[in-house]
């Protein structure tokens, strides 16, 4: 037993030694939470995301059969929501040509994202171009499940700080709780733009 205690402490020292970069912090932008990134070696990390996200929408079509016009609809409202990419570090071999202190990187990566929220209300638009709007009433729930896609740049301080600005749009499919009925829906937020602070460790 105490040989394989013994064992287990090693080899958790070892896994501790050789422990990869890690950054932690905040996201600040169309998305508001915690952002953690993990270094697989040199030019891969993950990067994972908590929080609340600002600016989804899910869209879908629908024909009214009372009055036999089509509609578009487009439902968004803040959601909880985790993301998770998998990035590369200066991918295809392109580096920022600096020569000061800190460094620059710039990244790209591909992922997935869920979400879920309520409130929010529905805007219906008429095939014909005029605007309608949707009456939501109560607590509507919904959420959604989509690929995600990362590109940004980051500066790494000579001290444990780190600044990055980052692009991560999202489109998946969308389930909305419209009144008595569960609406699928396409998801999609192209709008997620957001400044990261994080300490190094």
């Amino acid at each position: 037993m105490k040989k394989i205690l013994f064992v287990a402490i090693l080899a958790a020292a070892s896994v501790m030694a050789y422990a990869q970069p890690r950054a932690i912090g905040g996201r600040l932008g169309a998305f508001e939470g915690v952002s953690y990134q993990h270094a697989l070696g040199e030019k891969n990390m993950i990067e994972v995301e908590l929080g609340l996200g600002v600016g989804g929408a899910n869209s879908w079509g629908e024909k009214d059969s009372y009055t036999n016009t089509r509609y578009h609809y487009t439902y968004s409202a803040p959601t909880l929501q985790a993301a998770f990419t998998y990035d590369w570090i200066d991918p295809f071999g392109k580096t920022f040509p600096w020569e000061h202190k800190g460094e620059w990187h710039w990244y790209m990566g591909v992922g997935a994202a869920a979400g879920y929220g309520w409130g929010g209300g529905a805007l219906g638009i008429r095939a014909g171009g005029a605007y309608n709007s949707y009456s939501v009433t109560g607590t509507q729930n919904w959420g959604f499940v989509g690929a995600a896609g990362r590109i940004g740049v980051e500066y790494d301080f000579w001290f444990p700080l780190q600044l990055s600005v980052d692009y991560r749009p999202v489109i998946g499919l969308g389930m909305i709780d419209m009144k008595s009925k569960t609406q699928m829906a396409c998801h999609w937020d192209v709008y997620d733009i957001a400044l990261s602070v994080r300490y190094k460790f």
